[in-house]
This record gives C-alpha cells, sequence and structure tokens, in this order.
C-alpha cells in the first residue's frame, strides 16, 4: 500500500469540508510568516509540506502577503494527506515560533493577544476574529470564540500552545475542547467556542 494511503487510513476520516477552509472573503490576504508553524511541525515529512504549500502558490516568502484562499487549500490538502491531528499539532507550535511582547506576562494578555497577532497577519476583507468572551481567574475558567475560516482543530490546537506558554505558576495542568453545545465550524457553523481550564 502507498505510503499516503496508509497515512490517511491511520489518520481516519477526511476533514469535513463546511465552514472550514473556506475563506470569508477571497481578497483576504495571509503574511508568509503566519504559516511557518505549518512546515515546522514536525521533523518527519517537512519535504512534503513545502511542496504542498509550493503547489498551492505559496513560496514561504516570511515577509510576503499570499492569497488566503491558496493557504487554506493548502492546509486541506495536508489535513487529507497526514490527517488533522498535523493540523492541531501546528496550531499548538505557532506560539512557540512568535514572539510576544514584553507586557505580556498574564494568560489572560496572551489569549486576548491571538486577535492582535491574527488582525496584523491577515489583511484586505473579512477576516473573521478571535474573542476571549470570559476570563474567571478564580474559577480557572476562560471561554474563547473563534470566528474565521481555518478548521478548528487548528483553532484548539493554538489555544493549547498559548495557554501552555503562559500557564499560571500556580497551576500545573489545563484543558482546552469545544464547547459542543454551541456551532462550530465543523460541522457547518461560522464559529467554535473553546473552554478552557488550568
Amino acid at each position: 500500500m502507498h505510503l499516503t494511503k496508509i497515512l490517511r487510513t491511520l489518520a481516519g476520516p477526511e476533514p469535513k469540508n463546511m465552514s472550514e477552509f473556506i475563506p470569508f472573503d477571497d481578497n483576504v490576504e495571509v503574511l508568509g510568516k503566519a504559516f511557518y508553524a505549518i512546515v515546522k511541525a514536525f521533523p518527519v515529512g517537512e519535504d512534503v509540506r513545502k511542496s504542498i504549500l509550493l503547489k498551492n502558490g505559496l513560496d514561504l516568502n516570511e515577509d510576503q502577503w499570499y492569497p488566503q484562499k491558496n493557504f487554506l487549500s493548502a492546509l486541506k490538502e495536508l489535513a487529507n494527506e497526514v490527517g488533522e491531528d498535523m493540523i492541531e499539532k501546528s496550531g499548538e507550535l505557532i506560539p512557540k515560533h512568535a514572539a510576544f511582547p514584553p507586557e505580556i506576562q498574564t494568560l489572560e494578555q496572551a489569549l486576548k493577544s491571538i486577535d492582535v497577532a491574527y488582525q496584523m497577519n491577515h489583511r484586505n476583507g473579512d477576516i473573521g476574529y478571535y474573542k476571549l468572551v470570559a476570563f474567571k481567574e478564580e474559577n480557572k475558567q476562560a471561554i474563547m470564540e473563534c470566528k474565521n475560516p481555518y478548521p478548528s482543530k487548528f483553532d484548539l490546537g493554538l489555544i493549547k500552545g498559548m495557554v501552555r506558554q503562559f500557564l499560571p505558576k500556580t497551576s500545573f495542568h489545563y484543558d482546552v475542547k469545544i464547547d459542543e453545545s454551541k456551532e462550530c465550524r465543523s460541522n457547518s457553523g461560522q464559529s467554535c467556542t473553546y473552554i478552557i481550564t488550568w
């Protein structure tokens, strides 16, 4: 059996093509450095990921702007080739590769900064948002609403990575999960809501 087919079998069912991978606006562009983590997600298979990005017109120039629809097309192909776990892992690695302003010291500030970074790395049209809906330090719980065309697994990984990076020193564990009582992009929704605990 061909290696690609084996990987696809191990990865489980192909991702649904609902509200994920479809830009809100065809004019939206994304900065090249925003998808650096996709290339560096795992030590194995970097050449495959690079070739998929190149095939979709993304030549890996960190300072160049590219059509978001091309990036989403590459993400969809990657998810189909190697599974959604790679998409989640890529999201987790973004905080590791990103530079944060020194004033960001707390988890609340870090979660709010996701939208700031998102707005800086996307332009031209309706790009969506990341909104910290609630942050209850006394209950060690936060709620994040993400309305954008990226896969829900990607945002799950991104939030996990941010929580890990800025976990309060008094906490030893954390959990991030999709709020299944609300709409989600993987089921035709326009946004996903994530419950964060620590």
